[in-house]
């Protein structure tokens, strides 16, 4: 009797033996297929994230056009308080004629205009144009070229009547500098006045014939401090103050053009 049930004691502890690793198997291969499960949704919302991030960083990369109007707004419309041409065309043709900034003439010469030679005594730069190696001006800044641009239009009595238009008809200087001569392709009107509507280029006509643009000034003793607002560049302030950008670099030991909205730059002692 003793012997019989130590014979089925035996049978059943090896059935029990038997069973636990089927019962394992079985559930290790649920816990495989659960986190297979999860790894396929992370990676899927991983992908997700990722392309989103992609789109949003395409959609912030801003054209060659609209840093070249970042740059240089502030010149055009500082030359027309100046010199009454409009700040909208000023900057279609720096556009245009510079390839955003990017023509040879522009980068070598720092000619944002095509301006030829013309009785011009200083540097001189050969490109070919209408013709083969015709001369053009060369300068030192860019801002020379925005200069030079304006005195090349207000000294030249083919353009007189240009400045008896009103100072917002972009359309009408559009047209009359290729009545005058400026350039010599038929369309360049047309040019000028699709890049003007394209990116708002009148705005900035508006703004000067708006309201000045309020500057803050503050006074501490002998010393004269300008808080940086939207739209400040070291080359404006310089204008404003009637200095220069590497005087007022040297005075806040400045070593590049770059400028922080609320940045208080010291004027003069």
């Amino acid at each position: 009797m003793k012997m019989k049930f130590k014979y089925i004691l035996v049978l059943i502890v090896l059935s029990v033996m038997s069973c636990g690793p089927k019962k394992g198997i079985v559930t290790k291969k649920k816990s495989s297929a659960k986190k297979e499960v999860v790894n396929k949704e992370k990676d899927e919302e991983s992908t997700k994230k990722t392309s989103e991030n992609v789109k949003t960083k395409t959609s912030k990369v801003r054209s060659a056009v609209e840093i070249y109007i970042d740059l240089y707004s502030e010149i055009a419309m500082d030359n027309m308080r100046t010199h009454k041409i409009p700040a909208s065309i000023t900057l279609a043709q720096g556009i245009l004629e510079s390839g955003s900034g990017r023509g040879r003439l522009a980068k070598k010469a720092n000619n944002h205009f095509g301006i030829k030679c013309h009785g011009w005594k200083g540097a001189k730069i050969y490109h070919d144009d209408d013709r083969s190696q015709e001369c053009f001006r060369k300068y030192r800044k860019a801002e020379t070229s925005y200069e030079d641009h304006s005195e090349f239009l207000t000294g030249r009595k083919r353009y007189a009547s240009l400045f008896r238009l009103k100072a917002n008809d972009y359309k009408g200087w559009a047209k009359g500098l290729r009545t005058a001569g400026y350039a010599t392709d038929r369309k360049y009107p047309q040019k000028l006045i699709s890049l003007i509507e394209r990116y708002k280029l009148y705005e900035y006509d508006e703004q000067v014939l708006g309201k000045p643009r309020k500057t803050s000034i503050i006074n501490k003793g002998s010393k004269v401090k300008h808080v940086v607002a939207k739209g400040d560049t070291l080359y404006s302030i310089s204008k404003l103050y009637k200095t220069s950008v590497e005087a007022l670099k040297e005075k806040n030991n400045l070593t590049s053009n770059d400028l922080a909205i609320g940045q208080e730059l010291i004027i003069s002692n």
